[in-house]
């Protein structure tokens, strides 16, 4: 039956061709031999590739946004995961107002979580910023990412699996590992994959809680006042976006072969 090619359909290609194609535009620029991001483009060239890749202060922000996310990614699977099988496997008393506080930070504003957790660290606990305030403060709004994630992973599969474990002589601790856990294992990925991307592209917490300690957001935003800086910035935002757009689209890839290999199969 051919499809129809309605209001709705066209309102949908328009809305992904407004939001999309500015960053499309982002790699393109990053190739032109100008300073100015305008058309027509003054010919191609990767000088500022090769800027970006000499540029040790630059280089230094990706490295402490990349420890940053990768310990974040951990600790925050970790938490989620831990909360979902108690929200899954277990009747909580008061559960659903438990749920509701961990996913607070998803709709709180950022810059009031911020601006929180700066008046907590400095004047109630007097700790100096450093990428530990910024980790701390990406964990608590990772964690709800990665509940989510679980969540829906943890449910998709038969609970009767872990019960014959159990049945058959295997402890709490032996049925998480060798069954719980192989079978969360696509949503644990792409719960590491979402934290990690959620925490290297936050900006807003790290701005406040990072100190003399930029991550690469902070850098990328400060480079923004320099004219001359703009090809290293447009490379730069063109290299993230690229293995921005490759995390996501493993992790979601991970995350459907758990849907699939959670559906039962007939026999």
């Amino acid at each position: 039956m051919p499809r129809r090619w309605d209001f709705f359909t066209f309102y949908g290609l328009g809305f992904v061709v407004f939001l999309y194609t500015p960053v499309l535009l982002l790699p393109l620029f990053s190739f032109n031999d100008s300073i100015f991001a305008i058309f027509p483009l003054k010919g191609f060239t990767l000088n500022a590739y090769h800027q970006l890749a000499d540029d040790t202060k630059l280089l230094g922000a990706v490295r402490n946004s990349v420890v940053v996310g990768i310990c974040v990614s951990v600790i925050s699977t970790a938490f989620g995961l831990l909360a979902a099988m108690a929200v899954t496997r277990y009747r909580l008393p008061g559960k659903g107002p438990i749920v509701g506080t961990i996913m607070l930070p998803l709709v709180i504003p950022s810059i009031i979580l911020g601006v929180a957790l700066l008046v907590l660290v400095r004047q109630v606990f007097d700790i100096e910023l450093s990428l530990w305030c910024v980790g701390a403060g990406h964990v608590l709004l990772c964690v709800p990412f990665s509940m989510l994630v679980l969540m829906s992973r943890l449910e998709g599969f038969d609970k009767n699996l872990e019960e014959a474990a159990m049945d058959l002589g295997e402890n709490g601790w032996m049925t998480f590992w060798r069954v719980t856990f192989p079978l969360a294992l696509p949503g644990v990925i792409s719960s590491l994959l979402m934290s990690f991307t959620t925490s290297f592209d936050e900006y807003v917490l790290a701005f406040f809680l990072s100190g003399i300690d930029q991550t690469l957001p902070i850098y990328l935003w400060s480079m923004l006042r320099f004219p001359q800086r703009l090809p290293i910035t447009l490379a730069l935002g063109s290299s993230i976006l690229i293995i921005s757009t490759i995390i996501v689209v493993i992790s979601e890839i991970m995350r459907r072969r758990g849907v699939q290999s959670a559906k039962p199969t007939g026999l």
